[in-house]
């Protein structure tokens, strides 16, 4: 009797062999799913940080710039702080300790070049021209509290 159930399962397809392929389409789908979140943060991370240690390279070198800051200013250490941090950002190194120097960094630099604690027109982002800052500011402060993330150098 035994060997007649195992003949009609395996004729069915209801067999072990069976609830296993089940199983395993199920699992190739389910990566499908979930959305690739820790890669895109990786993403996220070197295009943000690379974009603000060019940042740096325009401040400090001059690169596709008019202006270059004088050695030793506010606007040079700035820069200093925009190419490394941007750089350890971008490779995920130390990148919480980074990220929060680049949004402090970001801080001051909105409300002291930026805003100016203006009320009126001044006070918008859109038209003090402070949008970026404001959110590099914002956006490093997440990196801050997330981390460095998946293919982080640490």
């Amino acid at each position: 009797m035994g060997t007649a159930r195992r003949a009609s399962a395996r004729k069915d397809g209801a067999g072990p062999l069976r609830s296993l392929s089940i199983l395993r389409e199920e699992h190739v789908f389910a990566r499908f799913k979930q959305p690739p979140t820790e890669t895109v943060y990786v993403l996220l991370r070197l295009v943000a940080g690379l974009m603000f240690a060019f940042h740096g390279v325009q401040k400090l070198f001059g690169f596709h710039s008019k202006f270059q800051p004088p050695l030793g200013s506010q606007l040079w250490f700035g820069g200093i702080i925009e190419l490394v941090c941007g750089l350890a950002i971008a490779l995920g190194l130390y990148t919480r300790c980074a990220a929060f120097l680049a949004s402090g960094t970001m801080a001051v630099a909105y409300l002291q070049f930026h805003w100016k604690l203006a009320l009126g027109e001044r006070f918008w982002p859109a038209v003090n021209q402070g949008e970026l800052a404001l959110l590099y500011s914002f956006l490093f402060l997440f990196m801050a509290c997330r981390g460095g993330g998946k293919w982080a150098l640490r």
